[in-house]
């Protein structure tokens, strides 16, 4: 047996053609193409609805969309099974849900972790090999596409429901993975929450966790005897040029449950089997960080560090700054010194503290939440 799990994979305007050709040599290389073809089963997540039609959803980020035609690419990948419990599945709206769900099935691609509602949304994916039953758990942390009890979307991360999905799942299969959308874009190690999340789900049966969603190679833990890998990169993802989005990790499952690693690079539009070297330098990279993450401390205090470079950036969405020729002239003159200074202003301690009380305490967060949702709902009408 050998499954693969690939990251993200996105088809963009600069690889929509190699994708509607399904020129896989050209997208990702001899290489890669072998080790697909090696395979006896291929997991992508899909990053976007596969649709034609531009019905874009109210958010803030990107919104999406995968042109049918790139289909063909996928088919031609081997691709077995994907999940679509992502931040992006919802980005078309349920007309580009329904056109994915149409898609995949003429392409006899399977799917999971998404569904007409929540429930159907729950559901796990079984496959079997060799007389090996292989459970797959796909969902996402909350950010405009998940599934409710009245409509279509993606798979919740649940803390009351989800571990108990997995250890249900778990009681059928010889082998559950589960695929965790979520945890922070671009940062390299697991919060304290996200490691409580990932452990629990190891702890109620899942023998290994992916979070995928960060852009960027994480690191790895072993607990219990589970694996959890935070942060696997992305396949082809071509977005940015920087150092995150440039390289990515297969994972591999061998007969033996062995989870290794086989690094790819971005070049350019497309992406590549890394060379001898570059997999030396992002294996070493993340065995150091694996390494660094059992260190008393190291997961609080590297979160606490990041969390103060963030904090500005919510502080601006809470409180944006007036438009005028003043105020462009100040960032343009100071750069992120003028927003610390004006957000220093505006958010005394008193103020900080309504807005901490009202997104940490359990009933001021759910009411808080809702009521955005309904006021969204009166504009939408």
């Amino acid at each position: 047996m050998s499954i693969l799990i690939g990251a993200d994979l996105v088809p963009t305007q600069s690889n929509i053609d190699l994708f509607e050709a399904g020129d896989l040599e050209s997208l990702i290389g001899s290489d890669l193409v072998k080790c697909l073809n090696n395979a006896d089963y291929r997991i992508f997540n899909i990053e976007a609805p596969i649709t034609d039609t531009i019905e874009p959803i109210p958010k803030c980020g990107p919104n999406l969309r995968i042109p049918s035609a790139c289909i063909k690419g996928l088919s031609v990948m081997k691709i077995d099974l994907v999940t679509l419990a992502n931040n992006h599945i919802l980005d078309q709206g349920e007309t580009g849900l329904t056109d994915t769900y149409k898609y995949l099935d003429e392409a006899g691609i399977s799917y999971t972790g998404i569904g007409v509602d929540i429930n159907a949304a729950r559901k796990p994916f079984v496959f079997s090999h060799n007389g090996k039953r292989i459970g797959v758990y796909a969902c996402a942390e909350h950010e405009f596409s998940i599934a409710t009890e009245n409509s279509a979307g993606a798979n919740p991360f649940d803390p009351l429901e989800s571990p108990d999905d997995v250890y249900r799942l778990k009681q059928e299969c010889d082998y559950v993975i589960v695929l965790y959308h979520g945890g922070k874009e671009f940062y390299r190690y697991p919060s304290p929450q996200l490691q409580k999340t990932c452990r629990k789900l190891i702890e109620k049966g899942a023998d290994l966790v992916v979070c995928q969603h960060s852009h960027c190679i994480g690191c790895e833990e072993k607990y219990y005897n589970g694996t959890i890998v935070y942060g696997q990169g992305n396949f082809v993802f071509d977005r940015s040029s920087d150092e995150y989005w440039n390289t990515g990790l297969l994972i591999k499952i061998d007969d033996q449950y062995k989870v290794t690693y086989i690094p790819v690079v971005k070049h350019g539009a497309t992406i590549k089997k890394a060379s001898e070297e570059e997999t030396k330098q992002l294996i070493e990279a993340f065995r150091d960080r694996s390494r660094e993450i059992l260190t008393d401390g190291f997961i609080t205090d590297s979160y606490s560090a990041f969390a103060r470079d963030n904090l500005i950036h919510y502080l601006r969405a809470c409180y944006p700054e007036k438009k005028s020729l003043l105020n462009k002239a100040m960032r343009k003159l100071l750069g992120e010194k003028y927003y610390l200074n004006v957000m220093e202003k505006r958010f005394s301690t008193i103020r900080l503290l309504k807005l901490y009380n009202c997104i940490d305490c359990e009933a001021h967060k759910e009411l808080f939440t809702k009521g955005l949702q309904e006021k969204l709902k009166d504009r939408k009408a």
